[in-house]
């Protein structure tokens, strides 16, 4: 049986080996390029990275020429030792080995620092570990160059650009060819190439992080907030809508402007400051406090799907999963103490509910407060409590994100797994008793007095966007079929039968259904093989023999002949699969 102990398993065990890996890839450099010099070097999610600091590009000729370097070192198998200085001959130590970014980031720690270094052979780096305890430990045939880019020195860019070397490695060849399998599907899946062959979105150099929606995608977005509405009225949601841009005293008011002005676009209308919205609360604030509420009124639950603008680098934008502007399926509920408990339960259940529609597994993590935040600790703990409590009692699983709420409350965080296994942030519920305060919100109670409403922030898809960006990916563009732009594609075999192929496109059309009728003069092969690329669900050839028995021969975009069928089986069978909504 094998010791857990010396397998990804265990998180310290990985997260070591993987740190261990980046000093090999270090001391593979310094052998081929001892004029480069070392900045930093940590293990991450899914790999390891080294920036370094040289006069050419790292090619991938020289990605190769470093990993045969870092298979001769592990086969060394060189012993890790640990050794400590005191700060100022720490300084000169590395400054004789002329390695500035290492002398730096020791001149930035306390004069009464014990600084630690590793040494593997002639090798020695500025590091707190921990490390395995040889390079031998490390597999040299599951370890993987896998990118070189640039990267500013401390993420700052008035600093030098680096040059930062991503890698990966396992205990075993065979997991290493797995991740890499799975990192090339996600190449095939990636949004950005999908939704441009698909016709679903596109960017434009005129507007860098805003995103156009083409017809299909617009068909794919409106199905799913149509699917949103249903859910949401189901819930006892009502919707509202609320101004994309409102003037700085509200953001003031709401505190986002000490905490978010960097991220605000602004703008003056008439000498007064105005700001795009960066996120809904605040109007939502205002429709609540628009008219008065008594106990009988709550829980009120107004859901919103508010297109929000932030503005983000040019470096961190990627697709539709990082834009400058998007629509949010905003939430803000009003409650009274009493009935917190049981609309977060709500809340976790809908999320659920929408989660696994999609197929998709989550866990919830349970954000703590944050260094920079609003209201008073005791404050903080009772809703902490409540997030707590409420999860425990539903037998939910979670873990603990110490430090990372939102400014004014503690948060749930939903984090999605997709078909390849990796996790997205999506879904969110914030529990907040500070900005009921600072807007005076109110209710009559039963004793006819006012008190204060308790309040949830939540969303659900989170971005639209970036969720279509996640499903297009997670279903790698052959989205299920009550999802699909296109549903069906209608694909006469000879003129002969144009007339029946439109009368079938007519009937489908007129029911509801997302249809295209394919009159080219091309071989039937070619636009079944076309329609397949385009990931339609189904496919109808017609021919003559179909036209005169009212039949379709149907084919799955899977490739499979699913055979003639009257036209009134096939719509039977469409109608029950979007009926019930099956998530393949």
């Amino acid at each position: 049986m094998e010791n857990n102990q010396y397998t990804f398993e265990n998180q310290s065990f990985k997260d070591s080996y993987r740190h261990t890996s980046s000093h090999i890839l270090a001391q593979a450099m310094k052998r081929l390029y001892p004029e480069a010099k070392l900045a930093i070097g940590p293990s991450i999610e899914n790999g390891f990275y080294y920036d370094f600091d040289v006069d050419f590009p790292i090619t991938p000729e020289i990605l190769e020429d470093l990993e045969k370097e870092m298979r001769k070192i592990a086969k060394e198998k060189l012993k890790l030792e640990r050794f400590e200085m005191p700060r100022a001959e720490a300084i000169k130590f590395m400054g004789e080995k002329n390695e500035p970014y290492k002398v730096e980031l020791i001149q930035d720690l306390p004069e009464d620092a014990v600084i630690s270094f590793y040494q593997q052979g002639e090798f020695v780096d500025l590091c707190a570990g921990p490390h395995v305890d040889s390079t031998g430990r490390i597999k040299g045939n599951a370890m993987k160059l896998t990118s070189a880019t640039g990267a500013y020195w401390r993420g700052d860019s008035s600093r030098k650009m680096l040059q930062r070397v991503y890698g990966t490695s396992f205990p075993k060849k065979e997991e290493l060819d797995a991740y890499l399998e799975k990192i090339e599907e996600a190449k095939k899946r990636d949004h950005r190439k999908l939704g441009k062959e698909l016709g679903l979105f596109l960017f434009m150099d005129e507007g860098p992080g805003f995103p156009f929606f083409l017809p299909k995608g617009m068909a794919l977005k409106n199905k799913l907030l149509e699917y949103w509405r249903e859910v949401h009225t189901r819930a006892g949601y009502v919707e509202i809508s609320t101004p994309i841009l409102l003037n700085q005293e509200l953001w003031h008011r709401s505190g986002h402007w000490d905490h978010y002005k960097n991220n605000m676009y602004t703008t003056s209308i008439d000498e007064t400051a105005f700001a795009l919205k960066p996120m809904n609360c605040p109007g939502g604030m205002l429709v609540y406090k628009s008219q008065p509420h008594s106990y009988r009124d709550l829980p009120l639950r107004c859901g919103e799907i508010g297109l929000v603008h932030r503005h983000e680098l040019s470096g961190a934008l990627h697709g539709l999963m990082r834009v400058r502007c998007f629509n949010q399926d905003d939430a803000h509920l009003f409650m009274t103490p009493d009935q917190v408990e049981e609309e977060i339960k709500g809340v976790v259940r809908l999320i659920d509910e929408v989660y696994s529609l999609f197929g998709f597994q989550y866990h919830i993590e349970l954000s703590t407060m944050p260094e920079d935040h609003i209201g008073t600790e005791a404050e903080w703990e009772v809703t902490t409590n409540h997030l707590r409590s409420a999860l425990e009692s539903m037998g939910k699983e979670y873990v603990i994100n110490e430090g990372d709420g939102a400014f004014y409350g503690p948060k749930l965080d939903f984090h999605l797994e997709d078909s390849l296994g990796r996790t997205w942030q999506c879904g969110t519920v914030q529990l907040d008793s500070q900005m009921p305060e600072r807007f005076e919100l109110e209710y009559v109670g039963p004793d006819g007095e006012k008190h204060r409403p308790m309040m949830i922030h939540r969303v659900v898809f989170g971005s639209i966007e970036r969720f279509i960006g996640i499903l297009t990916e997670h279903y790698g563009g052959a989205f299920p079929t009550w999802l699909a732009p296109v549903q069906v594609k209608v694909l006469p075999i000879t003129d002969r039968t144009a007339d029946y192929a439109d009368e079938i496109t007519k009937k489908l059309s007129d029911m509801g259904f997302r249809v295209e009728v394919d009159h080219r003069s091309e071989k039937v092969g070619y636009k079944i093989r076309e329609a397949q690329l385009e990931k339609v669900p189904y496919m109808l050839v017609l021919g003559d023999k179909e036209a005169e028995a009212g039949q379709v021969a149907v084919r799955a975009r899977s490739g499979e002949d699913l055979g003639a069928m009257d036209y009134e089986a096939f719509e039977a069978k469409l109608l029950e699969e979007v009926a019930i909504r099956k998530s393949k």
